[in-house]
């Protein structure tokens, strides 16, 4: 497969995902265009239709994290794809855009809109529980996904329970980057030198995964050596930039150890064409590891450019959130019984094939685009 090719392929799936605004099974008084506008600006809010009356389908809010993320930006494609097959959820989609103010924003926003229910993808989880908590105060259910939000988040108690009066569907940040750092132990070389890239500081995901590695990686690999180690907040711009100024100090750069996979593409990127990372035969002199098992990731161990990364199905998020989200709305359990979690198999090289099948059989990833 050809490197331009992929490039190709990446840079569509990105432009895609990012300009994907969704509004699901809009009653005639509804009107797309905030929620459309506010997931590519992050400025504008949600529609302002009043709350379903009985026996409408009840108005279901998704806040987003950012659309330029790439794992966001398919989850909440997932969301809207999920919520089709309810008629009794219509769901509105907005994005925060990476920004705490505005995401906080749409969160005080969803009040004034009196949403039936409330799924929140939090950026940072300290920032955003305060507007959750109000969320719940004004007696609007509150699922929190990817990550959950805790009642330490809210308090600083030291309580990692899920915050009182919500539910999440989540999964575990440490068995994801367990995956792969229980691989690297192995496969790193001896005295490596190792560069880090982390996601939002304060952000659940993000911290859960780095100390997933400390466990089970650098605790038993005293021997190598992190050479750089800096916040990219989950984007691959800023990963790319980190590692274009990383490389330049003329030391290899044995492995990237990123806590997501659109931050590892940011710094393969960066080192792609550089002869001292990647052969004239494709084979390379680095390895990476992910998380996620997006797309994107999954076309770069195909590649031979990622090492493995571990899948956070968005679509098995999506498909529990608006399951439970139904059975909230319908009165058949409260949104404090909603407590449920995917699992992270691993992906490498050995079975990706069957995860791109997946994601050419979803329209994801274009078969035609994968040709030789």
């Amino acid at each position: 497969m050809k490197l331009k090719k992929i490039s190709a392929v990446l840079l569509s799936l990105a432009m895609v995902a990012s300009m994907a605004g969704c509004s699901s099974k809009p009653s005639s008084s509804s009107s797309t265009e905030g929620a459309q506008e506010a997931e590519s600006t992050g400025d504008a809010q949600a529609d302002e239709s009043a709350p379903a009356a009985s026996g409408e389908a009840k108005r279901v809010c998704f806040v987003a994290r950012a659309s330029a993320d790439t794992f966001a930006a398919w989850l909440t494609s997932e969301m809207k794809a999920a919520a089709e097959g309810y008629d009794n959820i219509e769901l509105t989609c907005v994005s925060g855009e990476a920004d705490d103010n505005t995401e906080n924003g749409l969160l005080e926003d969803c009040i004034t809109k009196e949403y039936d229910l409330v799924i929140v993808q939090s950026n940072n989880n300290a920032a955003q529980a305060p507007y959750v908590q109000q969320l719940v105060d004004a007696g609007i259910p509150v699922i929190t996904t990817n990550p959950t939000t805790h009642q330490d988040d809210l308090d600083g108690s030291g309580d990692n329970s899920v915050l009182a009066g919500t539910g999440t569907v989540d999964a575990d940040p440490v068995a994801q980057a367990q995956v792969g750092a229980e691989r690297a132990v192995e496969e790193v070389p001896e005295n490596a030198n190792v560069v880090v890239l982390r996601g939002p500081s304060g952000n659940f995901h993000a911290e859960k995964r780095r100390e997933a590695w400390d466990t089970y990686f650098f605790s038993q690999r005293e021997d190598v050596n992190i050479l750089y180690e800096d916040y990219a907040n989950w984007n691959s711009d800023e990963a790319l930039t980190l590692m274009e100024a990383w490389i330049q100090s003329g030391t290899h750069v044995d492995a990237i150890i990123s806590m997501n996979d659109n931050m590892a593409a940011g710094a393969i990127e960066a080192i792609r064409q550089n002869p001292d990372y990647v052969n004239a035969d494709g084979t390379t002199s680095f390895l990476a590891y992910g998380v996620d098992g997006t797309a994107q990731g999954c076309l770069l161990i195909k590649e031979g450019l990622l090492t493995c990364t571990a899948l956070q199905s968005a679509a098995d998020l999506a498909k529990k959130n608006m399951e439970y989200a139904s059975k909230v709305l319908g009165g058949e359990m409260a949104v404090t019984e909603v407590n449920d979690y995917v699992d992270a198999p691993e992906i490498n090289a050995d079975n990706v094939d069957e995860y791109i099948q997946i994601y050419v059989d979803n329209g994801e990833i274009s078969a035609d685009q994968l040709g030789e």
